[in-house]
């Protein structure tokens, strides 16, 4: 049985990620267009969802990827589903490397997202338009791919020390409380 501390920690742990994908959501939907770099908006959600797998496991992963894809889904989805799933993979493989997450070491995380973002470019291109006959990958991976892939990084290594100080915190304060 979970003693007090323990359910009173993780429902914090609960409400700010969820603080964080509504916040990331918003700034990916509203701010970010208005600073698109050549129509390509950076995915903040893909940097929630894989900075919550590998940092607190595939599992939470796996919910934070599904709630930040069925956002999409809602909102800017042809189908509901689509995204929820490809979000889903994304945080469930990410927080298969929760074991050899280090918070000081700001190379895996890059790398993951980098890999998660390319995942999420490359899915969406064989659901959305390889098959509605539309084979022009090369095309769309140097114009939309590539260039969100880059700006996802770039504004990874902004984002990226913001979720590391909140996911040092919520350390901090259950070790504390422990």
């Amino acid at each position: 049985m979970k003693t007090h501390n323990e359910v009173t920690g993780n429902m914090r742990r609960v409400i700010i990620t969820a603080l964080l994908i509504i916040v990331c959501y918003i700034l990916q939907s509203t701010v970010f267009p208005a600073i698109a770099f050549a129509g390509i908006v950076p995915n903040l959600l893909i940097v929630v969802t894989a900075a919550c797998g590998f940092m607190w496991g595939d599992i939470t992963g796996l919910v934070v990827g599904f709630i930040s894809g069925l956002l999409t889904d809602i909102f800017f989805g042809d189908a509901i589903g689509m995204y929820a799933m490809i979000y889903m993979y994304i945080g469930y493989m990410n927080g298969k490397f929760s074991g050899i997450f280090f918070p000081e070491d700001i190379k895996l995380p890059m790398a993951l997202i980098l890999i998660s973002d390319l995942f999420y470019g490359i899915l969406t291109y064989l659901l959305l338009f390889m098959l509605r006959s539309r084979f022009s990958f090369r095309l769309y991976f140097i114009n939309v791919i590539l260039p969100e892939i880059v700006y996802t990084i770039l504004v990874t290594l902004l984002l990226y020390p913001i979720i590391l100080w909140i996911y040092n915190r919520l350390e901090e304060h259950g070790k504390r409380k422990a």
